[in-house]
């Protein structure tokens, strides 16, 4: 009785407190890396290619880990970005509210990954190989039950709470705090048409997922930090085993380059509209700043003609509306949106200007010449407009390449 009552305090190793702790940490880190590198960067997004003894570890660490499947997860998110913010997306706080993501995201998530029209159009490309079909996706249960034994075995009774914290750390975190909070709080370097936000400047503790704008406004890109400030530490380590011939990066987002400034009284040409078809967000990011100068300046003139009450509300609304994608506003929002901006008449040119804009890269049907046609009549009257902002603005435009 004595031997199984000491098995039962200590288990097999006899590990302290502290050493059980930085243990589970470690694994549970392990966990998180293996789903931004591997589900998210590599099988889903096709950012970044691992060597297949990589690339079965994280595959194999996941089943014992979380029980997740590739195909699954992979089919889940790629609906997630084609469908964001919309009906149809499986996780946006937009269509069930944040508390429902971020508390229940997981449930969100199986609900999703039991369709079988969802993992046909989504889940293409990934491993189909006699373990995928023998035993990771039909025996998912069993790498969680062997991660229990190895627990229970390693640190004794305490064993099973390390276990349940192993099964609740991607649900809470990559389901429930990027999903849900992460397009519900936090900045943005990109006006992407979803809600995405950056959690954090720092990626630590979710290995670079707290970057959750970046990635929607570059899906693609094995990086997500894009400012100076940013760290992404799951970019740390691709760039580690792409070191030691472990990785291949395959794409990253592209670097915003500019003509110098004698170009800018040139027509713009075709690698002009590729540039600002390819940086479209971070355009839209510095027309939004433009566009809340404006606005902020127009109430201050504001305040000799009208009450302090109209002024209050005008603010509030533009606040909360007025940068928003006009996708994700509601026939109510929109309404409240026209009645803040009427008799703001440069506000409204600059909305009418962004509008036309974005049309640029929404457009399926016009040629590359149309496009450029389009794109040089949009820079010539934002020149002409007399808005010393928005002129700026255009001169800079003109610079992409």
């Amino acid at each position: 009785m004595q031997p199984f009552l000491e098995f039962l305090a200590h288990g097999l190793f006899h590990f302290s407190i502290w050493q059980i702790v930085l243990i589970t940490l470690a694994a549970t880190h392990i966990t998180i890396a293996g789903t931004t590198l591997y589900l998210h960067r590599s099988q889903t997004h096709r950012g970044v290619d691992f060597h297949p003894a990589v690339a079965h570890f994280f595959r194999f660490w996941l089943w014992l880990t979380s029980g997740m499947k590739t195909r699954e997860w992979v089919a889940v998110h790629r609906k997630h970005h084609a469908k964001c913010e919309r009906e149809g997306d499986p996780h946006s706080p937009a269509v069930y509210g944040v508390m429902r993501v971020f508390l229940r995201g997981a449930d969100l998530y199986r609900i999703e990954a039991s369709m079988a029209d969802t993992l046909e159009r989504y889940g293409r490309g990934t491993p189909d190989d006699w373990l995928e079909r023998k035993v990771y996706t039909p025996h998912s249960t069993w790498g969680i039950l062997i991660m229990l034994v190895v627990d229970v075995l390693a640190f004794g009774a305490l064993g099973l709470t390390v276990w349940a914290i192993q099964m609740a750390w991607i649900p809470f975190w990559a389901a429930g705090v990027v999903n849900g909070l992460g397009h519900f709080v936090g900045y943005r370097n990109f006006s992407s048409p979803d809600a995405s936000t950056n959690l954090s400047p720092l990626g630590l503790v979710i290995g670079g997922e707290e970057l959750h704008n970046n990635h929607h406004a570059h899906a693609t890109s094995a990086k997500f930090s894009s400012k100076w400030y940013e760290f992404d530490l799951g970019w740390l380590y691709i760039r580690v085993l792409q070191t030691l011939g472990l990785a291949k990066v395959r794409r990253v987002a592209p670097k915003r380059v500019l003509r110098d400034r004698a170009h800018a009284g040139r027509p713009a040409d075709l690698r002009t509209l590729e540039a600002v078809q390819t940086h479209r967000y971070d355009v839209m990011r510095r027309f939004g700043a433009l566009l809340k100068q404006t606005a902020l300046r127009e109430l201050r003139a504001r305040k000799a003609v009208e009450k302090r009450a109209t002024l209050k509300w005008r603010r509030s609304v533009l606040r909360k509306f007025l940068l928003r994608q006009d996708a994700l506003l509601s026939e109510p929002q929109r309404s409240q949106l026209n009645s803040a901006l009427n008799g703001m008449e440069q506000v409204q040119r600059l909305v009418d200007m962004r509008q036309a804009l974005a049309r640029l890269w929404e457009s399926s049907s016009d040629s590359s010449e149309q496009l450029l046609q389009q794109l040089r009549a949009w820079l010539a009257q934002a020149s002409g407009s007399g808005i010393n902002g928005l002129s700026r603005f255009a001169r800079d435009l003109a610079r992409y390449a």
